[in-house]
């Protein structure tokens, strides 16, 4: 198990830096650090006499790494590649990048990149919020965060030094009083001791929502959606034979990213709520997608309110990505911005009638930190104010760090979007950890499993059964939409299911029969996964190429 080595805390006063390193609690006329150990519990916390700003705060401790070993470690957000690797494992950051590329289309904005050093050497690694190495006989020695609220957690290992490295991302906050600082679960067993430990000590209750089966308008349209095309695939899966429980309506309605209550009226004449009153005529519930925390660069949004936009140092707005016309990050504390989002809720479900809310590129309000609210703050304030917003609505969160939507969200998107192709467009292939692919998408399916009925119900991204319109082969779309159903409680797909012939239908049965099986055990083996699957009382062995 882990041994703490020491705790490192370094601070500044009007400039003047201090620093402390020690294994005990430690006090001097300004601050005092309280270093605690406890039963699967680790804590150290800061009390500033007077305001001080911190510059680190990090907790070192000794691990011995076995060959056998495979450790996975948390990805910033949703769409970050997590796998379990191998203790000679390391990340791709954006080194292979040519600079001038990653700047034109802002890559760096949609990670950890911009405030976190990628390690080249193997057996360095690091992730966010959770993690843990998974020894040969099927135990787990387990590292978490218990207060992400406070600061987002890094994790680090140093496999050649049998060392881990747990971090707050705290640097430049400034406060007087107390600060939780550092506050860890470090639990030993089965994985689900190890899961259910963590979940326990955070006061979050295992999730009460059941599987949920429908559409969602994105992979099969992207944003070329008009009321006739939606109302089209809304009779196809009416037809299909099978329960639809949601029908959700993706980007493409709005006339520009920010402008939420402005409808396209060339793609949907009679407005937006008879669409959703046809879905919910069918029985099922109306869903309807929104990015709360961005807006694009043509938006009248943009245009008319640039003080809602969030700043940097240097009074440059905050890019959040190179999505639409240029993707923009709000200030989410501007309060006449945060008037206009409760009135785009107000209207979306009271008026309009969507009562669940894909909200996506959540991270967008974190990118940078302020020097009264670390990064792992603004995200919780961000949540806490959607989920106000939102009232009765259910919310399926979508590029978010994870820890921040613990307990906050319904559903949430574990991993990248999905592409019609296996691995996404070769070019795409050597971009950031974030970057669309299936191949990534499902194998974060897999590793971040355990969150599922936990956390939040997980949402895998869509299966595609359709023959058309994709270069995935049988196998691939069986794969998909297998551990999709083995992984996830979100099975949305995005085809005209009333164009279905026999070999869909029968993927389509296959991958309904899994929803009660459980996931016991999951290996990457070179290009294939592995999973160990009980079924009706039964262990059997499931084998997908990669």
């Amino acid at each position: 198990m882990m041994k703490l080595n020491n705790v490192r805390f370094a601070y500044r006063v009007n400039g003047k830096g201090f620093s402390v390193t020690t294994a005990e609690s430690v006090g001097n006329k300004r601050i005092f650090l309280d270093v605690k150990e406890a039963n699967e519990t680790f804590n150290a916390s800061v009390r500033a006499k007077s305001e001080i700003e911190i510059a680190k705060l990090s907790a070192e401790f000794e691990y011995e790494f076995k060959e056998t070993d495979r450790i996975f470690l948390n990805g910033y957000q949703s769409w970050t590649e997590s796998y379990e690797q191998n203790i000679h494992g390391k990340l791709r950051g954006l080194e292979l990048i040519p600079p001038p590329i990653t700047e034109k289309f802002d890559l760096d904005a949609y990670g950890d990149y911009d405030f976190l050093k990628y390690s080249r050497r193997r057996g360095n690694m690091h992730g966010w919020s959770y993690g843990y190495i998974k020894h040969s006989d099927g135990t787990f020695d387990f590292i978490g965060s218990l207060n992400e609220n406070a600061g987002f957690t890094i994790i680090r290992v140093n496999t050649d030094k049998n060392k881990i490295t747990v971090e707050k991302d705290c640097s430049g906050y400034n406060f007087t009083g107390n600060y939780s600082g550092l506050s860890l679960y470090i639990g030993s067993g089965t994985e689900d001791d190890v899961f259910d430990g963590y979940f326990a000590w955070q006061g979050i209750a295992p999730v009460g929502e059941k599987h949920i089966f429908g559409y969602t308008s994105w992979y099969r349209h992207y944003q070329d959606i008009n009321e006739k095309c939606i109302l089209n695939d809304l009779e196809g899966i009416k037809n299909c034979g099978y329960k639809a429980d949601i029908f959700q309506i993706d980007d493409g309605y709005q006339t520009a990213v920010g402008d939420w209550l402005s409808i396209d009226m060339a793609k949907f004449p009679n407005g937006i709520k008879p669409v959703s009153d046809s879905i919910k005529d069918e029985g099922m519930t109306a869903g309807l997608w929104l990015a709360p925390f961005v807006c694009e660069e043509k938006s009248e949004m943009f245009r008319d309110h640039p003080d809602w936009l969030l700043t940097d140092d240097s009074g440059e707005f905050v890019k959040a990505g190179c999505n639409w016309s240029g993707s923009y990050a709000i200030d989410i504390y501007n309060e006449d911005f945060r008037e206009y989002l409760r009135e785009v809720f107000r209207t979306v479900t009271d008026d309009w009638g969507f009562s669940l809310l894909k909200l996506d590129f959540l991270y967008a309000a974190c990118i940078i930190p302020r020097p009264d609210k670390t990064r792992g703050m603004i995200m919780a304030d961000g949540m806490k104010l959607l989920r106000e917003c939102a009232g009765a609505a259910k919310i399926l969160g979508c590029g978010v760090p994870l820890a921040s939507a613990f307990g906050t969200v319904d559903y949430c998107r574990i991993g990248a979007d999905v592409t019609p192709e296996w691995k996404g467009k070769t070019y795409m292939q050597l971009l950031h950890r974030e970057r669309p692919s299936t191949e990534s998408s499902l194998i974060n399916s897999v590793f971040r499993r355990q969150l599922n009925g936990r956390a939040f119900v997980n949402d895998p991204d869509v299966f595609m059964l359709r023959a058309t319109s994709t270069s995935m082969n049988s196998a691939q779309r069986r794969c998909l939409a297998e551990v999709n159903a083995l992984c996830g409680g979100v099975l949305f797909t995005s085809d005209d299911m009333g164009e279905y012939g026999d070999e869909q239908n029968e993927l389509l049965n296959d991958m309904l029969a899994l929803r009660g099986a459980k996931v016991l055990a999951a290996e990457l083996s070179g290009n294939k996964i592995i999973l160990s699957v009980e079924i009706d009382g039964r262990t059997v062995i499931r084998t997908y190429a990669r």
